[in-house]
């Protein structure tokens, strides 16, 4: 949805039109779910924070004027509810292993073994992934689950578009040599062109 589409509906939004806030949260809300999760863990926690996010959209739709992406300003909202979340923890909490977001849907041809080692790989993936910096995680994310350009990127991050490009080639990096040192442990040999 552009941005062109998206003002129309907050247009709407403005004088209490359930009907775009609905066509408004079909288009975003399981992207920006998928992205609250990665970043918090927790899946009630992370649809309450969608939801509150979501909320500033209805509580005041013209807020957002267009400067950028809506999917980027949407995703900064939620990266501050996240950020409230985790400085309102108590030290006791303790963080859970959680389901992916993204489960592996293997073709209906893959034998046992093939779905095996895609599963292993995903694995591996995102035991190296959580082994990242918060902020080379979120980097990483948002180039290349979300999409978004390093602008868009330095934007939610708050920072400048050339520590975005470090933080994303020491995340990749970091994300080459865990996969190569996991696949070398596995007796697999080695790993090319592992980071994304």
């Amino acid at each position: 949805m552009d941005n062109e589409e998206v003002l129309r509906l907050l247009g709407r939004i403005e004088h209490a039109d359930e009907a775009a806030f609905r066509e408004l949260y079909r288009a975003f809300s399981r992207r920006l779910y998928a992205y609250v999760l990665r970043q918090h863990g927790d899946p009630a926690q992370a649809e309450e924070i969608v939801a509150d996010t979501l909320y500033e959209v209805w509580r005041r739709p013209s807020v957002f004027r267009g400067d950028a992406q809506f999917s980027t300003w949407l995703i900064g909202i939620a990266r501050n509810k996240v950020l409230m979340a985790f400085r309102s923890r108590k030290p006791d909490d303790k963080h859970e292993d959680i389901a992916d977001v993204a489960e592996v849907v293997p073709s209906e041809e893959a034998g046992a073994f093939e779905m095996l080692a895609q599963q292993q790989r995903h694995k591996g993936v995102r035991h190296c992934m959580d082994k990242l910096s918060d902020e080379h995680r979120e980097c990483i994310h948002l180039v290349f689950y979300e999409g978004m350009g390093l602008a868009e990127v330095a934007g939610v991050q708050a920072c400048p578009e050339n520590t975005v490009k470090t933080r994303l080639f020491h995340a990749r990096q970091k994300l080459k040599n865990c996969l190569k040192l996991l696949l070398q442990s596995e007796g697999g040999g080695t790993l090319a062109g592992a980071a994304p």
